[in-house]
């Protein structure tokens, strides 16, 4: 039952729901200077956006598993995947941090480095995992020329 609750779009909608729940009750009176802020948090989110649509095409075009904790079909070293090995989980990083610059959510900014945290080792990490044991050499390869994040 908790395996579809383990997935990254549900932790990144729990830390935004946080993040928009300090803005709204417990703002403090910080901020983060009005429209540049605005404009930057809309960058990052859209910028996030993109990158989950540049990684499912890869993963579509290579047809394997988006899911994580299911083994992949193949090794995807395209596209996106050329820069980095993890673009999904760095788009949701992306997300929260630009959803946190619009809302003003000053005090929800250690939720950045905590999801960030939580994605490499819950995802990340047992992803790469099952990759080097599947993949071997040529994921030892990939690691080499492609970094973990950008």
């Amino acid at each position: 039952m908790w395996k579809w609750i383990d997935i990254p779009p549900v932790w990144l909608a729990g830390f935004a729901a946080l993040a928009w729940w300090q803005s709204a009750h417990y703002p403090v009176g910080l901020g983060f200077g009005g429209a540049w802020a605005d404009f930057a948090g809309g960058l990052l989110v859209g910028s996030g956006l993109v990158l989950v649509a540049l990684a499912f095409a890869e993963f579509r075009r290579h047809k394997t598993t988006v899911i994580p904790h299911r083994e992949a079909d193949r090794l995807i070293q395209t596209g996106i995947f050329r820069r980095s090995r993890n673009p999904i989980y760095l788009a949701d990083v992306l997300i929260l941090a630009g959803l946190i610059l619009r809302w003003d959510a000053v005090l929800s900014l250690p939720l950045v480095p905590v999801l960030l945290w939580v994605l490499e080792n819950r995802f990340v990490i047992p992803e790469e995992d099952r990759l080097r044991r599947k993949f071997r050499a040529e994921f030892a390869r990939y690691c080499q020329k492609t970094r973990r994040w950008v």
